[in-house]
């Protein structure tokens, strides 16, 4: 029961933070400068990966996470390599405040105690991101929720 007790937590404090990294791009993709084909690339992925549920670890239209949904959407939208996990994607790039961000630009939120989420901005305060309620959706960083939890944001 014990070992049982741990397992959980362990998971719970790991979230979005879960398995081994790639390798990181140093090159920059064109596309990421424009922000117009940015945005329409990300809400292409997002027509094609709608409500695709979340499972921690997960790197599959049947189950993927918040991590592994990002570098999927930049491997195929935009040719970049990035890390696999929150952690590591949130060391990417420079800080950008959240009044100034882009299409592209990574947000990040406190969700737990030692938990990350990590989505990607579109446009007009929203941003792409594998929900663990509803999958892969679109939210507002002015929702009360996200509002709350909103931690910090980085530019590739």
């Amino acid at each position: 029961m014990r070992v049982l007790i741990v397992l959980i937590f362990v998971t719970l404090l790991s979230a979005c933070s879960s398995a081994p990294s790639q390798s990181l791009s140093s090159g920059k993709s064109p596309s990421l400068s424009n922000t117009s084909e940015t945005k329409n690339q990300l809400l292409q992925m997002h027509r094609e990966w709608k409500g695709a549920p979340y499972r921690l670890g997960g790197m599959s239209k049947k189950g993927i996470d918040c991590s592994g949904f990002v570098l999927l959407t930049f491997q195929s939208r935009f040719g970049r390599q990035l890390p696999r996990t929150t952690a590591q994607q949130r060391e990417l790039g420079k800080s950008v405040s959240k009044s100034q961000l882009r299409a592209g630009d990574l947000v990040f939120f406190k969700t737990g105690w030692s938990t990350r989420h990590v989505g990607i901005y579109i446009s007009d305060s929203q941003f792409l991101h594998a929900s663990t309620s509803q999958g892969v959706m679109i939210s507002s960083l002015n929702n009360s929720y996200w509002k709350q939890k909103y931690w910090l944001s980085r530019r590739l």
